[in-house]
């Protein structure tokens, strides 16, 4: 069964008598469908779990149709609840968008951002990038999000982010490029490549990798540029937490490509022959700017030397 909900402004209202209920209750039928768990919805939408869990019964009594259904300890959409959910996820985020422009112009030295980088970045680059901006804005709020590439571009491409910093930047949004991050060979001190000015990709045959899983864009890199060199790479360790892996390199546990990050006395970065680079991009949704998010945007850019170990 297809439910539409057009207004036509030759006729007397909408084809569904019952609009009028029904908007109110999106909010929450979106937020419960993407979470896919109502109490970590209703966290989300600040408010108690029994008042979302009336919401959505009130919506399903109005459609007539069961929308979600129990899994495990969360919910899953129903065929109904998915097709709903296709039709409407995209309303519901125009509306928040136009609310919070509206809001965001009425004063523009507040507002929110809903802001994302990669996994890399963190502990470094992003927490004095943004001390500096809350020095010049403190009224602004941060909703934060720290993922892997694809999962940031996924979330700006739903509207659920309004920036992200990516490694590397996707061909479908809009992107400012902010620089280069360098891959390095990480090794223990001890390693037999330890004191190498320059590594080769094929001097690696042989040895035991810490990776990422297969689905971080540096897991991919590693396996390209392994069967670039003739081999394929033998994964020890996977894990896709960066500072654990460092310190399992530092016990001798195996060899890494991560990128350059601060010196330490328990590893020995080494530069990989060839080009072992990856962009660094600023990406934004297709959607208008609050004012809030354009001054992210524009100081973000103004300190892009700031994502690269030594301003590259």
């Amino acid at each position: 069964m297809r439910y539409f909900v057009d207004y036509h402004p030759n006729m007397d209202g909408y084809r569904s008598g019952r609009i009028a209920e029904i908007v109110p209750l999106l909010a929450a039928f979106d937020t419960a469908a993407t979470e896919g768990h109502i109490t970590h919805a209703a966290a989300v939408l600040g408010v108690p779990q029994s008042s979302l869990s009336r919401r959505l019964k009130s919506l399903e009594q109005i459609l007539g149709v069961a929308l979600f259904q129990p899994v495990g300890r969360g919910v899953a959409l129903t065929a109904a609840g998915r097709e709903l959910h296709e039709r409407t996820r995209g309303v519901v985020r125009v509306l928040d968008d136009a609310v919070n422009v509206v809001r965001s112009n009425a004063d523009p030295d507040s507002g929110s951002v809903r802001f994302g980088f990669p996994l890399t970045l963190g502990p470094v680059s992003i927490p004095s990038l943004l001390a500096e901006f809350h020095d010049t804005a403190p009224r602004i709020r941060f909703g934060l999000v720290q993922a892997h590439g694809e999962a940031l571009c996924a979330m700006v491409r739903e509207g659920r982010l309004d920036l992200a910093v990516v490694i590397p930047p996707p061909d479908d949004l809009a992107v400012v490029l902010l620089g280069k991050q360098r891959i390095l060979l990480y090794v223990a001190p001890s390693h037999r490549l330890a004191d190498r000015g320059e590594v080769a990709l094929t001097d690696l045959a042989a040895e035991h990798f810490i990776a990422n899983p297969p689905v971080f864009h540096l897991r991919r890199l590693l396996d390209s540029w392994c069967k670039e060199a003739g081999f394929v790479p033998n994964v020890a360790f996977e894990i896709g937490e960066f500072e654990t892996a460092r310190a399992l390199v530092a016990q001798g546990l195996g060899v890494a490509l991560l990128p350059a990050s601060v010196s330490r006395d328990d590893l020995v970065g080494i530069p990989l022959t060839g080009n072992r680079d990856r962009d660094i991009g600023l990406v934004s949704g297709h959607h208008r700017p609050t004012p809030a998010v354009a001054r992210l945007h524009e100081h973000i850019v103004r300190r892009a030397g700031a994502f690269v170990p030594g301003g590259r």
